[in-house]
């Protein structure tokens, strides 16, 4: 993507019209239906080719938590809560450890946010916290499945997160929720509380699957917020009163506006509204060729780790997908990276050993960075304005 370029078009996941149906519950509600545990998420989703706008190119646009849903916030100058990040980055999952430690970093703590404003974060909530691997294209990198906080990928339907006025916050809060917490769904509306439910989202690694976020000032709820229940056994330890979320779903709309961020590091993140904020992980352009070439390396690295040069040359042999005209630096950047380190082992395939562990770990880390990796949680904070 060109350093000019502020926006570029993507397929977002959204409820299909044909799940839709008046919800019985709630008058004037809508809900989806609920799909089966295991169904494959891109052959059951309506995906629409949406405008995503860059925020790391965007000049004076304000997107703050209170009013668009969702903000950046910069996380830099927590050194307890990077050195936590650190240990996840190097041990590649949430241990109950690193856990801890990241709630002990972060409870209590300030954060400065745009116009003065600033979160208090009062509590980090025990449930919830996860680490995701999400490889390029849809690549499933999580070959053990889904194992409490670990193994999960990313989320390509759209969704908000809680329902304030279902499960589990009712049950978990004795019907409280709505009144202590600020939110806005299609049928209630808290605007006077200081305190929010908010997810915080870190990205260790960021390359592919970005999390994309709506300006929830461009959603019309009572027509494209739909009720949705969510089995959760197979990742919470829940009783069978709670063993499904309340969340919601989406219908796309042209007046939707979206947002990602083509370059970001743990030193930043998201907070964004745990009650309703439309957010999911999307497939940037360009996603497809480094999928082919991560795919490859693995290939080729397996046949120089065994000394197969016949392995290696047929590893190497298919031609490199083009990049798309327009795409991400970062995503440029990698794909330059993966192709020369796959003509290199083209040329030394006659001489295998050649590629020493030198090629070795410079391949296993070019196909490692690619991979999307990200740690999100829940907390309770207060919201000062002054």
């Amino acid at each position: 993507m060109d350093q000019h370029i502020s926006e570029l078009r993507a397929p977002l996941g959204f409820t299909r019209a044909e799940d839709v149906s008046p919800d019985h519950e709630r008058e004037g509600m809508l809900r989806a239906r609920t799909l089966p545990f295991g169904v494959d998420p891109y052959g059951a989703l309506d995906f629409r080719s949406c405008v995503l706008n860059d925020c790391t190119k965007l000049e004076n646009t304000e997107l703050l938590v209170d009013e668009a849903g969702f903000e950046t916030i910069d996380l830099s100058s927590n050194v307890a809560l990077q050195q936590a990040i650190e240990t996840v980055r190097r041990e590649d999952r949430l241990s109950t450890a690193a856990a801890d430690a990241l709630r002990l970093s972060l409870n209590g703590t300030p954060i400065r946010l745009a116009n003065g404003r600033s979160l208090r974060i009062e509590h980090v909530a025990d449930e919830g916290m996860i680490h995701r691997r999400a490889g390029p294209n849809g690549l499933d990198v999580n070959p053990d499945g889904m194992d409490g906080a670990n193994g999960h990928g990313g989320a390509p339907g759209i969704h908000g997160d809680q329902d304030v006025l279902g499960t589990p916050l009712k049950q978990m809060m004795d019907g409280a929720a709505p009144t202590l917490f600020r939110h806005q769904t299609p049928d209630a509306r808290n605007d006077d509380s200081s305190l929010f439910l908010l997810n915080l989202w870190i990205p260790i690694q960021q390359i592919t699957r970005p999390l994309v976020l709506m300006d929830r000032r461009t959603l019309q709820p009572q027509c494209h917020q739909l009720r949705y229940g969510l089995p959760v056994t197979s990742f919470l330890d829940r009783d069978d009163e709670a063993s499904v979320n309340d969340i919601w779903k989406f219908l796309p709309d042209p007046a939707q506006e979206w947002y990602f961020r083509s370059v970001m590091g743990s030193d930043q993140g998201y907070v964004f509204d745990t009650l309703g904020q439309a957010h999911g992980a999307c497939i940037l352009p360009g996603e497809e060729a480094l999928e082919q070439l991560h795919l490859q390396i693995g290939r080729a690295c397996e046949a120089v780790a065994k000394g197969d040069a016949s392995a290696l040359r047929e590893a190497t042999a298919a031609p490199s997908l083009a990049l798309p005209e327009i795409t991400t630096e970062a995503i440029r950047d990698a794909w330059q990276c993966m192709t020369e380190l796959l003509a290199e082992a083209e040329t030394q395939a006659s001489e295998i050993s050649a590629l020493d562990e030198h090629w070795l770990s410079r391949a296993r880390a070019a196909m490692d960075v690619v991979v999307r990796k990200s740690v999100e949680m829940r907390m309770v904070v207060t919201l000062s304005t002054e």
